[in-house]
C-alpha cells in the first residue's frame, strides 16, 4: 500500500493525515521511488502553516533518499535499482514518491541513506550560503545565527574549513556548547547582551564581512549593524517572521551594505549544478562515515558526517 502524510488544510501538527496513494504512476521523465529516509526541515511548518502557500492538500517534506522501483518512457539519468536522493521535490513523508529524474542524485554506496537524506537540503543550503551568496575567503570573519540549529552548524563548519573565523549566537549555554563543537570561535548568547554590540567588541569595531541570518525578523535590524562596509547581509530564512520593508539608503548608510534573499532552487536551477553542489556535500559525508573519534578542527568533513545525521541535540549523537 502506497501511503503519505499530507495536510488538506493550513494549520498546526492536528491537521496533518495519512492518506492512501492511488496516483502514482512515473510519467515522461519521472520515477517512482520507494522511500527510505525522509529529511524534516523547519521550511516543512511554513507549508503546513500555509506561510509558503500552494495547492491543497499539501504534499509535505522536500528531501529524501530511497531506490528507484519503476521508471516513465523517455527517462534518463537513473534506472530501476539505482540509490538516490533528492532535495525541493515535495511529498517525501510518504512510502513512495515520483519525481523528476533530472532532480534526482545518486547515493555512494558507504552513505546510509538516513544520512542522504539529511544532508541534501541543509547541506546544498550551507553549501551555496559559503561558497556562492558570500564566497567565504581565509581571514574573514562571520556572524552565523541559530548556530546550533542544522544549517546553522554546517555553515559553521563549512566557514571555518574555508578559513574563516566564526562568531555564532546562540539562545542558551547547551546550544553554546553545541556551536562550539561544530566549529564556532566565539558565541554570543544573544538572550542576554545585544549581539550587534558583541560583534563589534569582538572585532574591534569593523563588523563581519557576512552574516548568515535564517531568523528574520528578530534579528535583521541588529544584523545590519554587524557588518563591516560592504559586508554582505544574506537573509535565507524567516523562522521568526518576514522582515518588513527596508528603505535601500539604510543599506548606504550603514556601509554600502548587500542584502541577498537567496534560496537553494535558485542554486541548483540545472542539473549540472545539482549534482556538482549535492556531490560535494555527499563527497564530505562519505569521507566520515566510519570515523567518530577523530573529530578535530582538521577532520572537518568528519563533523559534518555526524551532524547531518543526527537533526535533533549535539552533532556526533549517533556515535558509538
Amino acid at each position: 500500500m502506497l501511503m503519505a502524510v499530507r495536510a488538506h488544510e493550513y494549520g498546526g501538527p492536528e491537521v496533518l493525515r495519512v492518506d492512501e496513494l492511488t496516483d502514482l504512476e512515473p510519467g515522461e521523465g519521472e520515477a517512482l521511488v520507494r522511500v527510505e529516509a525522509a529529511g524534516v526541515n523547519f521550511i516543512d511548518v511554513y507549508h503546513r502553516m500555509g506561510t509558503y502557500r500552494g495547492s491543497l492538500p499539501v504534499r509535505l517534506g522536500l528531501e529524501g533518499a530511497g531506490v528507484v522501483e519503476r521508471v516513465g518512457p523517455g527517462t534518463l539519468h537513473v534506472v530501476p535499482g539505482d540509490r538516490v536522493a533528492w532535495a525541493n521535490v515535495s511529498g517525501s513523508y510518504a512510502t513512495h514518491i515520483v519525481a523528476p529524474t533530472e532532480t534526482l542524485v545518486p547515493v555512494p554506496a558507504a552513505i546510509p541513506a538516513g544520512s542522504a537524506a539529511a544532508a541534501m537540503l541543509q547541506g546544498m543550503t550551507a553549501q551555496y550560503l559559503t561558497h556562492d551568496s558570500y564566497p567565504i575567503k581565509p581571514g574573514d570573519t562571520v556572524l552565523v545565527h541559530a548556530a546550533a540549529g542544522g544549517v546553522g552548524r554546517l555553515v559553521c563548519q563549512m566557514a571555518k574549513r574555508l578559513g574563516a573565523r566564526v562568531i555564532g549566537t546562540v539562545s542558551s549555554d547547551e546550544k553554546a556548547q553545541v556551536a562550539r563543537e561544530a566549529g564556532a570561535d566565539e558565541i554570543i548568547i544573544y538572550t542576554r547582551r545585544p549581539f550587534d554590540d558583541e560583534v563589534r567588541r569582538l572585532t574591534a569595531g569593523r563588523g563581519a564581512q557576512a552574516v548568515y541570518d535564517g531568523v528574520g525578523r528578530d534579528t535583521f535590524a541588529r544584523s545590519l549593524n554587524s557588518l563591516a562596509n560592504r559586508g554582505y547581509m544574506i537573509l535565507f530564512g524567516q523562522a521568526s517572521g518576514p522582515v518588513p520593508p527596508v528603505d535601500p539608503q539604510i543599506l548606504n548608510d550603514k556601509g554600502g551594505l548587500y542584502l541577498q534573499r537567496p534560496r537553494l532552487a535558485l542554486y541548483t536551477a540545472t542539473r549540472e549544478e545539482l549534482l556538482r553542489r549535492a556531490g560535494e556535500v555527499l563527497a564530505w559525508v562519505a569521507e566520515g562515515a566510519c570515523a567518530c573519534s577523530s573529530a578535530g578542527p582538521t577532520r572537518w568533513p568528519r563533523r559534518l558526517a555526524h551532524t547531518v545525521t543526527s537533526r535533533g541535540g549535539a552533532p556526533w549523537a549517533n556515535c558509538s
